[in-house]
Parts: C-alpha cells; structure tokens; sequence
C-alpha cells in the first residue's frame, strides 16, 4: 500500500478557500459628489496640474482607461483653446463615442498642456519613463490608488471605473434615462450599461423592459 505524506493534506480533509475570498467582487462604486471635489481640492492644494486634468477628464468623458491615456491634444484643442466637446475611437469596439468638457475640466486641461507643451500629435499624458508613448493603463489605476486614499477611501473598493462610472450614476439616478446612459458610455450590449449601474441595476432592468426601440 502507497503510504500518505503527513505534511499533504488527504482530499477530504482540504481545506477549501474560495479564489475571491477577501477580494471586492462586483462593479467599483462611483464616487460621490462630495468624493469627487474632495479629490480635486487634494491635487489643487500639492499642485499636481497632470494629475488634476488626468482626474477631471476621467470624470467627465467617463472613457475607459486605455482610451483615456491615449488621448491626444490635437483632440482636446482647437486654435489654442480647449473644446467643448470631444470623439473617441474606443479601443475595445472601435465605435466613436463623444463627451463634453465642462468648464472645470477645460480649464484644469489648458492649464496642464500649457505646462507640458507639445504639439496637436502629442500624447495628452505622455509616460516619464517611456519617449514618445502614453502613460500606461497601469501607472494610472495606481494614481487613482492614491488619490482616493488621500481622501480617506480604500484602494481595494474604488478603481479607475469608479471614475469611468462617477459621472454616469449622477444622470441615471437623475434622469433614469438608460439609452443616454448607454450612448455616453459608448456600449454596444445594453446589459454592459446595467452593469455598470450597480445598485440601480434591477430599476434599470424594469425601466429597459418597458423601453421599445
């Protein structure tokens, strides 16, 4: 008979421990209002320009990351002042999706671009390690980290899609108008729109089913 190693556990006294365990499962929360100026307020007072526009263009154009830091001036700017509106290609589905830059954000933008520099092609945030790229998807989550955990939030509960997310919830709760919703996100699946609307998922749900097209 095969004799069992003692320091390997047998199949039926294992210990099972699920593969999320202690990990936050389940769309980041937006930030509240209240969240969003309190994060503004901290990047005004450590004058961190980049890092401002970078907060405040998340906000409004509510892009993913990886469209967000390939932005480039030339789609911000026109005639050396910043637009009020905005069109994307999404990377992920190659569809054009269009924001609006509120005067908070022109204004913290210009103010960036005016310290960076550069030329219409140039990358909006360009990477400080890397000539010529963007900053990376991954440099920025980790700045969200730190802004929220500045303000007193946990990085584990909040992420870059909160802030994808922040402007989002404020005009579904305000409107409960799920196409607009859909549109600004640039979804092509209406049940990536639910997703993303969390706690109002099951209202958004309702409202779709009543919602002809």
């Amino acid at each position: 008979m095969q004799s069992h190693h003692p320091d390997v556990p047998l199949p039926h006294t294992r210990s099972v421990v699920s593969w999320n365990r202690g990990r936050f499962i389940g769309p980041k929360p937006p930030l509240k209002p209240k969240q969003v100026w309190a994060v503004r307020l901290h990047l005004q007072r450590e004058k961190r320009l980049r890092d401002l526009a970078l907060f405040d263009l998340a906000i409004d154009s509510k892009l993913r990351g990886c469209d967000l830091v390939r932005l480039t001036i030339g789609q911000l700017v026109v005639n050396g002042t910043t637009r009020h509106r905005a069109t994307v290609i999404q990377q992920k589905t190659e569809q054009p999706v269009q924001f609006e830059l509120t005067d908070q954000t022109r204004d913290s933008v210009l103010a960036w671009l005016e310290l960076r520099g550069g030329t219409l092609g140039d990358y909006v945030f360009p990477s400080r390690s890397r000539k010529g790229q963007h900053l990376s998807t991954r440099q920025y989550a980790r700045l969200v980290g730190e802004w929220v955990e500045a303000i007193g939030l946990g990085r584990s509960a909040y992420g870059t899609h909160s802030l994808r997310r922040t402007k989002i919830a404020l005009i579904y709760k305000r409107t409960g108008n799920l196409r607009a919703v859909q549109i600004l996100l640039g979804h092509t699946k209406l049940e990536s729109t639910v997703w993303y609307l969390g706690d109002d998922a099951e209202d958004a749900l309702t409202l779709s089913e009543a919602t002809k097209i």
